[in-house]
């Protein structure tokens, strides 16, 4: 979901109605079974860490994302701790043994300035030895090629009105994809459109920053199903491990 459309309440009652196909959330919920203590950054609407806890997690569960909509949508689950700040602004220090970043959301870091600064905060959050799970999408692929008006989803609102979403991509430019989101239903005057901004960094450049940051670089998968990863997969897929503090 982009830019402004995360702090839409009505929008933010769509997003787990577009995400039922996920391929990603039993992987996640696997390698938070192990974890004692979990914390899920760009949670959204909480969905990987209520079924974490419906799957039998009885450790600590904490999501945190600077988006209130979303947040008031992770709420509905009372036994897992909401958080809503970034993860930089908001001070854990050595406080989990796992922590996911899911959805792509790495992507929305774009400058190297962001990444150290995010990869700092995870550094600082995690016990020594513990680990950073998260995915991106594999430039190789060139998944914006798919981002087409022709692919649309069709949902349901809460009133039983049918909503159609639909990317088209903007603007390609190096590493960064520009894509717009576009929400329309024949109950509404006006489409809503949100525009957003994703990075796309290649295998060795994410190692790099990763180990310049204090992690190394435990798995590495091409896909949800734990297959390596290839020139051809379409994610890159990371499990990194907090080392000593980088000098």
């Amino acid at each position: 979901m982009a830019d402004r459309l995360f702090d839409d309440y009505y929008l933010a009652s769509l997003y787990d109605r577009l995400s039922v196909d996920r391929g990603d959330e039993q992987y996640y919920v696997q390698l938070m079974a192990s974890a004692p203590r979990v914390l899920d950054v760009g949670c959204g609407t909480g969905t990987l860490l209520h079924r974490a806890r419906l799957a039998g997690h009885t450790g600590r569960l904490c999501g945190i994302d600077p988006a209130a909509a979303m947040l008031a949508q992770a709420r509905r689950h009372p036994d897992i701790e909401w958080v809503q700040s970034t993860l930089p602004e908001a001070g854990f220090l050595a406080e989990f043994d796992l922590l996911v970043m899911t959805g792509h959301a790495f992507q929305t870091l774009l400058t190297d300035d962001d990444v150290r600064a995010f990869l700092a905060a995870a550094h600082r959050a995690l016990v020594p030895g513990g680990h950073f799970a998260f995915e991106t999408r594999n430039p190789r692929h060139r998944a914006w090629e798919g981002w087409t008006p022709d692919d649309v989803v069709e949902v349901c609102d809460d009133r039983g009105r049918t909503v159609r979403v639909w990317h088209d991509v903007a603007e390609v430019r190096g590493e960064y994809v520009t894509v717009t989101e576009t929400y329309a239903s024949d109950a509404w005057p006006e489409p809503v459109v949100g525009r957003e901004t994703l990075r796309f960094l290649p295998a060795e450049a994410l190692d790099h920053v990763l180990a310049a940051a204090g992690f190394v670089v435990d798995e590495r998968y091409g896909d949800w199903d734990r297959s390596l990863m290839t020139p051809a997969s379409r994610e890159i897929i990371t499990v990194a491990r907090r080392g000593p503090d980088p000098r």
